[in-house]
């Protein structure tokens, strides 16, 4: 069975890090485009950032452009968001997303990713003084 489990979310003050790991079970990362989604209370999921399959290219919503850092690690079917300076709004609802297609999270990006293949449940990240 195809599964993406998030994690590494929580409660952080502004200007603190988290790093948030995507983690494959059933088949191998290596041949998947996977993106970073978020959701806010009341708000429609938005795109955070895409990688390649090989980690060649990324991509970054503008907002978290310079903050945040996408990176895979193949041998260990896993995918990070590395997230520094936070910011009371990027509190949200994080979700992984892996679509076989190499160009669908590009394409889905502005989207919320709609059109993505496979999806994990999500990892909150809170953050407030």
């Amino acid at each position: 069975q195809l599964q993406l489990v998030e994690s590494g979310g929580g409660l952080v003050q502004p200007g603190g890090s988290l790093r948030l790991s995507c983690a494959a079970s059933g088949f191998a990362l290596d041949y998947y485009a996977i993106g970073w989604f978020r959701q806010a209370p009341g708000k429609e999921r938005e795109g955070v950032s895409c990688i390649s399959t090989s980690g060649g290219s990324t991509n970054y919503a503008d907002s978290v452009k310079g903050r945040f850092t996408i990176s895979r690690d193949n041998a260990k079917n896993t995918v990070y968001l590395q997230m520094n300076s936070l910011k009371p709004e990027d509190t949200a609802i994080y979700y992984c997303a892996a679509d076989r297609a190499q160009a669908m999270c590009v394409m889905t990006f502005g989207g919320g990713g709609h059109g993505m293949g496979y999806w994990g449940k999500g990892t909150l990240v809170t953050v407030s003084s």
